[in-house]
């Protein structure tokens, strides 16, 4: 009995062998995330070379939108800028967009809408986009984009044209002049109380972070009251001003928007946190909101901003862990499904970047994406250069996968690639993110403008990167 026993157990054992065995030789349930990359490109779209016709007609699909948020993996990728620029003309050509806004400072931008838009230049105007970054609005594509649209423009009335206008906060030595400048015509006594409010930050106005440092624990000298005056001064004068009816007036309330924004923002920025973040992104989001009321309720806007800022900050680690918005989120909430948001992403390649901040621009190379992030998924798709639309049509399953959280790479115009895991990646869920992605397998640095006009031939002296 025992030895039979011992048998039985035998045979029971080979034939949980025999079992496991043919277990093992049985074809496997595929894994969702080994199989992602191939379901990936199944749903991506394949896009032609940026100068075909056809690449910008893809984007057509939100051209019924009132606000289309165009994004980029860095400051300084030429295939980023080509795309907006061609996706840009077909919105303002074909679908009625008046409203080019842009990652840049006011009164810098402001200097080339005077341009596009075939209006006066103030005499003595400084030359726009001198301080650094300079390669990114002076570039051969954003140079090439302001010819087409002088062209596109001439000829139509002031109110049809399409504009070019800053979004950002920085330049507040041009802004304070800007109001002056305005106010010496219109009103010479409140230009005098206007250069008094504003001597305050005068000191400063070469290099506003200077005042953040020596502000910071002395409230005695804030300048916040003086700013706030002169901002709401100039806001109850262009109350009823518009883009078309008074542009100049337009333009000098923005210009005290922008100083007092600026003067709390160089006031928190040494305090640390999300709030001098938030202050930058809400201040882009409601001057984007006064362009598009000042326009009209038909008016549309197309927005070129980092995609750090139009992704909606509510699904990635922005807003999940540091208690970030921005103004892709802004812009959701306050439009909903009349707005797109579209991020952009690279594999490999150049970049146009500096080391530190005030630093050379550098042409420098681009680390491949990190396993477990967008970049590197993208990567194994294998499309070279293609669109995944993200809306409702999404099929379920892949939107979950896409959900990850993944990484996702930020390069703005610091680049570190030694560092990079720590200063240039961040979790994202790329469905919540975006209403659609560009990708590109491979990319090269932005050209920084030489001082040649755009490409059509002569221009007039008028041109802006030319003054």
């Amino acid at each position: 009995m025992p030895s039979r026993a011992k048998g039985v157990g035998t045979a029971a054992r080979r034939a949980g062998c025999v079992e496991v065995m043919r277990t093992a030789h049985a074809p496997d349930v595929e894994d969702p995330r080994e199989t992602l990359p191939r379901r990936l490109a199944a749903a991506m779209e394949p896009l032609p070379d940026i100068d075909d016709p056809a690449f910008a007609a893809a984007f057509d699909r939100w051209a019924d939108r009132r606000v289309v948020l165009l994004g980029e993996a860095s400051h300084g990728t030429e295939e980023f800028y080509r795309a907006r620029a061609a996706v840009t003309r077909r919105l303002v050509e074909r679908h009625g967009f008046t409203i080019v806004a842009v990652e840049a400072d006011w009164p810098d931008a402001a200097a080339l809408d005077r341009y596009v838009r075939d209006r006066p230049a103030p005499s003595g105007a400084p030359p726009p986009f001198l301080r650094f970054p300079t390669w990114m609005w002076r570039n051969t594509v954003v140079a090439d984009l302001l010819g087409w649209m002088r062209t596109h423009n001439l000829g139509r009335p002031m109110e049809a044209r399409a504009g070019f206008y800053g979004l950002d906060i920085y330049n507040l030595r041009d802004s304070m002049a800007a109001v002056l400048a305005y106010l010496e015509t219109a009103d010479p006594e409140a230009a005098a109380v206007a250069r008094e409010r504003y001597g305050c930050l005068t000191p400063w106005r070469n290099d506003p972070a200077v005042y953040g440092r020596a502000v910071l624990g002395d409230s005695r000298r804030r300048c916040e009251t003086q700013a706030l005056a002169q901002c709401r001064e100039m806001l109850e004068r262009s109350l009823a001003a518009s883009l078309a009816d008074s542009p100049a007036l337009f333009d000098a309330a923005q210009n005290a928007r922008l100083v007092a924004a600026a003067e709390r923002y160089y006031r928190i920025m040494y305090e640390g946190g999300a709030e001098s973040w938030n202050l930058r992104d809400t201040h882009m989001f409601e001057t984007l909101e006064r362009l598009l009321d000042a326009g009209g309720p038909g008016a549309k806007a197309v927005v070129w901003a980092h995609n750090s800022h139009i992704g909606d900050a509510r699904a990635t680690e922005m807003g999940q862990l540091r208690g970030e918005l921005n103004l892709g989120q802004l812009v959701r909430e306050r439009f909903g499904e009349t707005a797109a948001l579209i991020g952009f992403g690279t594999h490999e390649g150049t970049v146009a970047a500096a080391s530190d901040w005030g630093g050379e621009m550098e042409v420098m190379t681009i680390n491949p994406g990190l396993p477990a992030s967008v970049e590197r998924l993208f990567h194994r798709a294998g499309v070279a250069r293609g669109l995944l639309d993200l809306g409702p049509a999404l099929e379920a399953g892949l939107r979950r996968d896409l959900a990850g959280p993944w990484l996702e790479r930020f390069i703005g115009v610091i680049y570190r690639p030694e560092s990079e895991r720590l200063s240039h990646y961040a979790d994202v869920r790329l469905p919540d993110q975006f209403d659609g992605f560009v990708w590109f397998q491979r990319t090269r640095a932005l050209t920084p403008l030489d001082g040649a006009p755009p490409e059509g031939g002569h221009v007039p002296d008028t041109w802006p990167f030319g003054l």
